[in-house]
């Protein structure tokens, strides 16, 4: 791990080496640190900029859509602009303008079990900003069975869940919380039920802190927690998690 920085990183960052917490040794780690954002959306928008902003040294992009005009109203690292474009090349673009220190790489591809173990390969932690069950189920497998954190975050109408997920040190797995993907149509998406904008930008916030987290090792991690926000009530609430004995994936 480098701990040399230049006089522009030092200015850069110098705000997060200010804090006894995490200080130059944190900054070099989230340095080091190479993160995979599966979903380069309402959720990955906030989420990558953060983490760019905060110095994460490699950021992978996973996503195989282009930008559409009904994306703008919560995708926030994309313009009008950037309609028809691939998603990871105007989100990397918008990752780049706020830090050229940092290494963006474009996976343009939809994640599937054929593809997930290569795209988890060479990153150290995990972000599930996707906004389907299928996606979801076989990024939460792949991260068991890779044995790498999982940071994951979801978002309907005016509420948002958010928990981390470290089954190879013990703790629970996403299916653990959730055994299997519900019936098709149980659950409406986004674009059936709607979403408040700014609620994926909270929510993808709150995953690049716990990103951010886990690599320094400052703070409490959540795994073994479920956070959920309700925006219309204001209210937060944290669930304890108990992993599952009979998981079928984890157990």
């Amino acid at each position: 791990m480098e701990f040399t920085f230049s006089e522009d990183e030092i200015q850069r960052y110098a705000r997060h080496i200010l804090l006894r917490e995490l200080g130059g040794t944190g900054q070099a780690r989230l340095k080091a640190a190479r993160v995979l954002v599966v979903g380069a959306g309402g959720l990955g928008s906030p989420l990558a900029l953060y983490l760019a902003a905060a110095g994460i040294g490699t950021i992978g992009l996973v996503d195989a859509d282009v930008v559409e005009l009904s994306n703008l109203q919560r995708q926030i690292a994309h313009g009008t602009a950037d309609i028809g474009r691939a998603k990871v090349d105007s989100a990397g673009d918008a990752l780049r303008r706020i830090n050229p220190l940092v290494e963006v790489v474009a996976h343009r591809a939809r994640l599937g079990a054929e593809n997930a173990a290569k795209l988890l390969a060479d990153y150290d932690i995990i972000c599930d900003g996707t906004d389907n069950f299928a996606t979801r189920f076989v990024l939460a497998d792949a991260c068991v069975a890779a044995r790498k954190t999982l940071v994951t975050a979801a978002v309907l109408r005016f509420e948002g869940q958010l928990a981390t997920f470290k089954p190879h040190i013990g703790g629970p797995c996403y299916r653990c919380l959730y055994p299997a993907p519900p019936p098709e149509g149980l659950v409406p998406s986004c674009a059936e039920a709607g979403v408040l904008g700014a609620v994926t930008g909270v929510m993808g916030t709150l995953q690049a802190t716990e990103v951010i987290k886990e690599i320094t090792g400052i703070g409490k991690s959540l795994a073994g927690y479920l956070l959920v926000w309700n925006a219309l009530d204001a209210e937060f609430r944290k669930i304890k998690l108990g992993k599952d004995p009979q998981c079928a994936v984890c157990g």
